[in-house]
């Protein structure tokens, strides 16, 4: 990370920030020792309620959970899948030549902490037969667990899936120690060579320095589903485009509290936070600016939940629409105001329980429809639009960099599992968003102005499975993956199933409703 630790202090001078190793002393140092709040004094960096780059790095969870993931090297096979799901940037991962890592090993003097941090590094078929297949050198790869980052939700584990390459493991102390040393290993490494980052495999772009713009220690719920999506949009557009090339507005919501606990920042890209409703249209006076001083390459995202964009600041969001302007809107669609307890919006499912929409004798649930903002967004004149998931990762990454690369304004609804609202385990984010496209809870699709004049040639349902069919035929138990079956693994939907497992009403109309819009997209897209 010296390349980010440069860039973070040359950010911190421009922007008028205290020296950062005075910041990291006197402010950081008070805050993580309990004290700060009442232990220092008001200064101009706070009254204006800036933090600087980064510092979230130095914020130490290895505390809060029992359990931590161990590395499991001869089942790796480099598929990056645990590195893109981690919601903290816990998991970390790097290539490395193999005489590079020899070098870099024979530095650690002693011998038993040499061959731990050689087991970190696994030979696979990806970075090192295919090139030497080629008669070209092949890398290790190496994959770290930073236990100061890491909440213990399991997330890594379960997309690791049938590789079992991971597996959560009882902490102690020794042992929290000894990754804390094996990090430090990593930190120092050179960053991964071109070479091995590969163009056709999406998720190797986490693999370079560059990409890693969240350093984690964000205040983020224990697998947080949103912190997953912010971390891929930022890899996405930063490998791409750089780091020294993107901003984000935030609306208020859950992003913006675990973003910025004081005096805990862990973006490394310009941020800032506007009110609840209209983070879209201050990012288009930013865009105005920008533009008028020549940063019209720039990449600016607005963010926020379905909550803020969808639900109160919709008005915003379609203004902004209707502009032109070259602005990109991630919507991380929890079908919940999640950070103000769970309230329903305009984007939550009928019959979820949700406050002020909860499950009672006379209404069972949200009895309102979803309002759907692809279709809405589509509807805008010439308008990138997209509906993707964290746990597709090369299709979540498209609809990335088709925004960015889109010259106009873009949507990319992405779906978020937030797990006290939905009610599922800490580890679920990735299986329940998967879930929710292949059930048609939650449609993934690319919409792209660029792709031709009439719809069905912009519009493009690739993806899902089954495209030409109503539901999902689950191979393991010859049964539709429909709504209801969708809706059996969430607790927020668990009131609508009486005693013998049979759904309600409210459940089989929402249904219905989903396969309904699926098929309006099946219309759109020239499939039906």
């Amino acid at each position: 990370m010296a390349k980010a630790s440069a860039r973070d202090d040359r950010i911190t001078k421009e922007s008028g920030f205290p020296d950062k190793e005075q910041f990291l002393e006197k402010v950081l140092g008070a805050y993580r020792h309990g004290a700060g709040a009442d232990d220092l004094p008001s200064d101009a960096e706070a009254a204006r309620a800036l933090i600087p780059p980064g510092t979230a790095a130095v914020r130490d969870f290895s505390y809060i959970a029992p359990e931590f993931p161990t590395f499991i090297t001869e089942n790796c096979v480099g598929c990056m899948e645990c590195v893109t799901a981690c919601p903290d940037t816990a998991v970390l991962a790097k290539v490395i030549g193999k005489s590079d890592l020899e070098k870099e090993l024979a530095a650690v003097a002693d011998a038993t902490e040499r061959e731990r941090v050689r087991r970190r590094f696994a030979e696979t078929t990806k970075y090192a037969g295919v090139f030497e297949k080629r008669g070209e050198e092949g890398g290790m790869f190496g994959l770290f667990i930073d236990p100061t980052k890491c909440k213990g939700c399991g997330e890594c584990v379960e997309v690791c899936g049938t590789h079992e390459a991971l597996a959560m493991v009882r902490k102690t102390p020794p042992e929290v120690e000894a990754y804390k040393r094996e990090v430090a290993f990593f930190r120092k490494l050179p960053d991964t060579p071109a070479k091995y980052v590969s163009g056709k495999a999406l998720a190797d772009m986490m693999l370079a320095d560059r990409s890693l713009l969240y350093v984690g220690g964000a205040g983020s719920c224990m697998g947080c589903g949103e912190a997953t999506s912010i971390r891929m949009m930022l890899a996405a557009t930063g490998f791409v485009h750089g780091p020294e090339n993107m901003a984000i507005v935030a609306a208020t919501g859950c992003n913006s509290v675990y973003g910025s606990s004081y005096p805990f920042n862990p973006y490394l890209v310009p941020w800032t936070n506007s009110l609840f409703e209209n983070a879209t249209s201050d990012a288009m006076g930013i865009r105005l600016r920008w533009n008028q001083m020549g940063w019209q390459d720039k990449k600016l995202w607005a963010i926020g939940g379905d909550g803020a964009i969808l639900d109160i600041g919709f008005g915003s969001l379609s203004r902004l629409l209707a502009s032109g302007m070259d602005i990109n809107v991630m919507i991380m669609d929890t079908q919940v105001y999640s950070n103000t307890g769970g309230q329903a919006s305009t984007a939550t499912y009928t019959g979820q329980d949700a406050e002020m929409a909860p499950f009672g004798s006379a209404i069972p649930g949200k009895q309102e429809r979803r309002k759907e903002v692809g279709i809405i967004a589509m509807m805008h004149p010439e308008v990138f639009v997209a509906q993707t998931i964290t746990s597709d990762i090369n299709h979540f990454y498209r609809s990335i960099m088709g925004a960015n690369e889109f010259k106009g304004p873009s949507v990319v609804s992405v779906y978020c599992t937030c797990q006290p609202e939905h009610q599922v385990a800490d580890n679920m984010s990735s299986k329940q968003s998967r879930a929710a496209k292949d059930s048609r809870t939650f449609p993934i699709f690319i919409y792209d102005p660029r792709q031709g004049e009439s719809i069905h040639e912009r519009l493009s349902l690739q993806g899902n499975p089954a495209m030409k069919d109503d539901w999902y035929i689950n191979p393991k138990t010859e049964e539709p993956l429909d709504f209801i079956a969708f809706a059996r693994t969430e607790g927020r939907f668990g009131k609508q199933f009486d005693k013998d497992g049979n759904p309600s009403e409210t459940l089989l109309a929402t249904q219905q409703d989903r396969l309904a819009y699926w098929r309006l997209l099946q219309e759109l897209a020239g499939i039906r």
